[in-house]
């Protein structure tokens, strides 16, 4: 029988830890698991991390996944995340519609599961996400989101929709898109309603994100006068950051990830809540 060829689609769904370049943290300085979490009268499968014998409310970090799910790397992501001392939870927000590690290309995973997602079922759980975290030792005070590809562009409609939120940090999100019942507004639409700086990440060699598009989320959020600033790599395309796949640019997604993480101390854990 032939062996089944690892395209790069697939090992996207099905992330093996073949890269050399898949980052890794030490998980003896962190507590991590799965959680079920409810949400609009059904229960969400979680994943979620954070540093080992906190004496105090921590930091909340919501990831929100690509498309491929709440994979390795995004569990990856939250250890990362646990490690600079944030509770970090990354919720399976297509469980009522699919599994997306259960398919092998990407066109089908988009047809048959991520376009039956409504934007507004996402915006609801991603409030009861918020409040699980704050219940569950962190705080409600400090609440702060990431997500990528996908979770890129929900990250920019949360930030608009939870007046809670502190800061946001999307990489590679649509910006403009076409619109659906499910997907009714995109980040362009939403810059005059944000209610948290947002920090956004592109790559210039992306060509599903053309750059005219992230000049007019520029000029939109100029004209709004919102607290936001995108960077833009020369040298990086789509899912620059995610360090299991060809697209991988680790000069890029390092300068990302610091950037994110300075964004989240300047804008989300200055106001520190008594706790």
């Amino acid at each position: 029988m032939a062996q089944k060829q690892v395209t790069p689609e697939i090992l996207a769904a099905n992330p093996l830890s073949l890269s050399s370049t898949v980052v890794h943290t030490k998980e003896d300085v962190i507590l991590s698991g799965e959680k079920t979490i409810q949400t609009q009268g059904d229960n969400m499968p979680a994943y979620y991390a954070r540093p080992k014998n906190a004496s105090s409310a921590l930091p909340i970090v919501i990831v929100i996944q690509e498309i491929f799910g709440v994979n390795e790397h995004i569990r990856e992501l939250c250890h990362r995340l646990a490690g600079q001392g944030y509770l970090a939870i990354a919720p399976e927000l297509y469980f009522r519609h699919g599994d997306p590690q259960s398919y092998s290309d990407i066109e089908t995973l988009l047809n048959e599961v991520v376009a039956k997602v409504p934007d507004a079922e996402v915006l609801a759980d991603l409030d009861h996400v918020a409040s699980w975290a704050s219940r569950h030792g962190g705080d409600a005070h400090r609440l702060m989101v990431t997500g990528f590809c996908w979770g890129g562009r929900i990250a920019w409609l949360y930030a608009a929709h939870n007046p809670q939120l502190k800061a946001a940090a999307a990489w590679y999100g649509k910006l403009i898109a076409r619109k659906t019942l499910n997907s009714p507004h995109h980040p362009v639409d939403i810059a005059t309603h944000l209610n948290a700086p947002v920090l956004g990440l592109y790559g210039e060699q992306d060509a599903s994100i053309p750059m005219d598009s992230i000049e007019m989320m520029r000029q939109a959020l100029r004209a709004a006068n919102a607290t936001a600033e995108i960077i833009v790599y020369p040298d990086a395309g789509h899912a620059f950051n995610a360090d299991y796949r060809p697209s991988y640019h680790a000069e890029s997604a390092q300068d990302g990830w610091q950037r994110m993480l300075e964004w989240f101390a300047r804008f989300g854990t200055s106001n520190r809540s008594e706790t």
